[in-house]
């Protein structure tokens, strides 16, 4: 069995092939060249961060199907600053226009030491950013930058630092380990 760790770059979609794109955007085959190992899950071409690839079909379903509750750990900057009701509302489950999110847990972080996003985010002089550290449950689409919208704190950068017990720790943006 394989499995592999891979830190996802912004802009870079999370499969092998990009079909139907009149231009060519980046994919995984830009970055691994491991055959017969497939994505457990996505991430937006927008975020950053960890994702798993294995070639075992049933860890692939555990780490992927919302029915595991595999929690998910994200570390996103906000525009804004969250006060303890937006947290509260995001630890009590968010209402979406497809319902109703679990739990999650919530919390505001000192901003992370990592890697400058390229290109970077927008900023303004005028509104502070806030770090929080995220954790999820369930996987629907655009899921945490839903919820942190419907709280009044829209995302301006996402990083999954952690699947399970799976953790980003020092990989570089591009880089993947064997686990």
């Amino acid at each position: 069995m394989t499995l592999i760790l891979f830190n996802k770059p912004y802009d870079v979609l999370s499969q092998f092939t990009d079909r139907g794109s009149p231009t060519t955007r980046a994919t995984l085959s830009d970055y691994i060249d491991v055959p017969g190992v497939y994505p457990a899950g996505r991430l937006d071409r927008d975020s950053e961060g960890l994702l798993l690839l294995t070639d075992d079909g049933r860890l692939q379903s555990r780490i992927a199907d919302p029915k595991f509750k595999l929690p998910k750990t994200y570390w996103v900057q906000v525009e804004g600053v969250p006060d303890d009701d937006a947290l509260h509302r995001l630890r009590s489950g968010v209402m979406l226009n497809d319902g109703l999110t679990r739990p999650a847990e919530a919390e505001r972080i000192a901003p992370p030491d990592i890697w400058p996003r390229t290109p970077p985010i927008r900023v303004r002089q005028s509104i502070p950013d806030t770090w929080l550290s995220l954790t999820i449950t369930e996987g629907r689409n655009r899921q945490v930058r839903r919820m942190t919208a419907a709280v009044g704190y829209p995302t301006l950068r996402l990083i999954r630092w952690r699947i399970g017990d799976w953790m980003l720790d020092d990989l570089a943006p591009g880089a993947w380990r064997a686990a």
